[in-house]
């Protein structure tokens, strides 16, 4: 996906979500680029917190004509807390809707999450800090990703002094992450173009 599609999307999907009223925070590649990790993007990445109520109408406001996806899985990835995917016929894009886990973390991840403008559209993004966690969080899933640790590293560096540590500290300890912290404490971050 490029800035175009980025850029032609963005704002239909969110003005989506606003209109119904669900929680959202952009996640995954999008938010990193936000934090200063140039990532390509393939998907889009949106974790969102509704209610049943607002799930259905979520479901509802995207029309046949210009989505693909199904509601019965949309309904499943709310009752097992998971994730469903939706493509935008326009941009051929995959977006993957992430329902929010139901834990402490991802609870205050959305409190914290940071308001940005990102190609002319004012749209939440998950926050640095918590980015860098769910990055830790992700190559520990998958039995020590590199990739994951590299974005994480490259946050920290390009982030450096405005991050809040004694979060990252906080999740690192209560989510297990202290292997894949230190892997990405002791990565070179990748030089920016």
């Amino acid at each position: 996906m490029g800035t175009s599609e980025l850029e032609e999307l963005l704002p239909r999907v969110v003005g989506v979500l606003d209109a119904v009223r669900v929680p959202y925070m952009v996640a995954g590649s999008v938010a990193s680029n936000v934090h200063g990790v140039e990532r390509s993007r393939s998907d889009l990445d949106i974790v969102i917190d509704p209610d049943a109520a607002t799930l259905e109408a979520l479901v509802d406001a995207l029309p046949r004509s210009a989505y693909h996806g199904s509601a019965d899985a949309a309904r499943e990835a709310l009752r097992a807390r998971t994730s469903f995917t939706v493509v935008d016929f326009a941009t051929a894009t995959r977006i993957d809707f992430i329902i929010k886990k139901d834990r402490l973390f991802s609870q205050l991840e959305m409190e914290r999450r940071v308001r940005v403008d990102l190609h002319g559209c004012s749209v939440f993004v998950v926050s640095a800090e918590d980015t860098i966690v769910a990055e830790l969080e992700w190559s520990k899933q998958q039995g020590g990703s590199k990739t994951q640790i590299q974005n994480a590293a490259d946050i920290l560096a390009r982030r450096g002094d405005t991050l809040d540590r004694a979060h990252i500290a906080r999740w690192v300890a209560e989510l297990d992450l202290a292997a894949e912290w230190e892997k990405a404490a002791a990565v070179r971050a990748r030089p920016t173009v």
